[in-house]
Formats: structure tokens, sequence, C-alpha cells
């Protein structure tokens, strides 16, 4: 009988059993903390997300499969260039290294996208730019990252506040958008000079009072600020802004989610700019 040819993809699964290994040690830091490792790589976990940032054509520094769902990596595995460290772990060691409680087995410590200032005013259209000021809820930034990749928006710039594009979280809300639109953060103060300084307007949403939506132009540089998901925009960024911004709605119902808001928004800024 013929020996058995083996998987060329599992090949590459190197296995380590330790804990302690220095990439497993990395991978849990980075989930627990939601913050960049030293090299700058952060953690994302999930067949399809791995995929995302494969497709984005980000550089993953390491990939690590649970011993049980050695099977779903044989579709990745070929994907991922030859610089990639591809490691197999037993199932109780991945667990202990990754956020979620019914994780699908398959992680990665990936580079994500370093988006400069520039990036947010492309000189071939007039920029739309969603705001996010002191947005707290890596749900809501991650949706709102996906709602502006899909309607056309320059990118996201945060303040004060807002929490980490690095946060696993915001990667799993926005379906691999984090890994393709530029998102920036900077003191309230930069980026009013930066939206000035490149004849952006700046607009701030309203729960109470502005202009309704429908009435404002938004074919023009715009660059409007959701606030923070309990109290709003802060004072300084609405002393600075040019526009109050106002989604009618129903007065049985105090405010919206501040990721639907951001949606709403940047859908009809692309009904206008698509007309």
């Amino acid at each position: 009988m013929s020996p058995a040819k083996s998987n060329p993809a599992n090949d590459r699964l190197r296995p380590v059993a330790s804990r302690q290994n220095s990439l497993v040690k990395d991978l849990r830091k980075a989930f627990t903390q939601s913050a960049p490792c030293e090299d700058g790589s952060v953690a994302i976990e999930g067949v399809k997300l791995v995929e995302e940032a494969i497709r984005s054509s980000l550089r993953l520094r390491a990939v690590f499969v649970a011993e049980s769902a050695a099977a779903r990596a044989e579709r990745l595995l070929p994907q991922l260039g030859h610089h990639t460290e591809c490691l197999m772990l037993p199932d109780e060691v991945f667990h202990s290294a990754v956020a979620t409680d019914t994780p699908q087995g398959v992680a990665a410590l990936v580079h994500p996208l370093a988006p400069s200032l520039n990036d947010l005013f492309p000189p071939e259209s007039a920029p739309l730019i969603l705001g996010c000021a002191g947005l707290q809820d890596p749900g809501n930034l991650g949706t709102i990252l996906r709602s502006a990749e899909a309607f056309g928006a320059s990118g996201v710039l945060c303040t004060e506040g807002t929490v980490s594009a690095a946060n696993p979280k915001v990667a799993r809300a926005s379906s691999g958008s984090v890994f393709r639109l530029p998102c920036l953060k900077l003191a309230t103060a930069e980026a009013v000079a930066a939206l000035r300084e490149h004849g952006v307007r700046l607009a701030v949403t309203s729960s109470h009072n502005g202009r309704p939506l429908h009435e404002l132009d938004l074919t023009v540089p715009t660059a409007i600020f959701i606030g923070n998901e309990g109290q709003g925009v802060p004072r300084d960024l609405l002393a600075a802004a040019d526009e109050r911004v106002l989604i009618p709605h129903s007065n049985k119902v105090e405010s919206l989610n501040a990721a639907i808001a951001a949606s709403i928004l940047l859908y009809e800024a692309h009904r206008q700019r698509t007309k």
C-alpha cells in the first residue's frame, strides 16, 4: 500500500503546544488589551476576517489554527505568503489566547492599514469624512467603517475618547472595511485645523436642533461628526462647527444609535453625489 499523501496546506502548520510561545503571548495580549503589539500588528479572529485581510493585501505576521479547526484552514493557508508563520495550537491553548467564547478556531496577527492625513482628502473628488467624537462602543465604530466604505466616504476621523480601531471588535463589526478605509485619530484641535486647511465644511449631528439632513448640500467637501453614545458631540467641536445637522425622526425616540445615524448620513451623501 502506498503511503498517504500529506496535505501541503497542513504541512505549513507548525505545532506549538506552549501558552508561553512568544507569538501566542502576543496574540493573547493583543486581544486582551485591544491594542497593537510592539511591532504594530493587531489581532483578528475568524476565517472570513482573515480572508478579508488577505484580500486587502495586508501583511500577516502569523496565523493560528486550533487543532479542531484544521479542516477550515485548508482553503486559507494556500493564500498566505511564505513570510507568514502558521501555527497549529491545541484547542485549549487557542481558546486561552482569543477573545470570543465560541471561537471558529482561526486567528491572526496582521499589520493594519497605515493611512496618512492626506488620504482623507483625495484630490480627484470632494472629500466626505465621517467623524467620531468620543465614540466608545467598538461595534458602533466598526459598523460606521463598514457603512463609510459602502457609501463612498473618503475615510473616518476620530477624536479624543473614541475607541481604538485596533480593537478586535472593531475589525469584526466592520467586516474588513477597517483594512481598507483610512481611519485616523487626532486631537480635536488638530482635526479642526486639518479640515480648515483643506477647505472642508465641518458639520455636527444634533438630536434636537439643526438643519434637516435633506436640506444640507453634501456634494461639497464635508466632514460630519457623530458624538458620544450618551453625551453627544463635545462642546469644543460644537463651537467649531459650521453647521448642525438634524436627522428628522419621531419625537417618541430621543435619539438614534450612533452607527445608525452615521449610516443615514452617509446614505444621503451618497444619494446626492450619485444623482
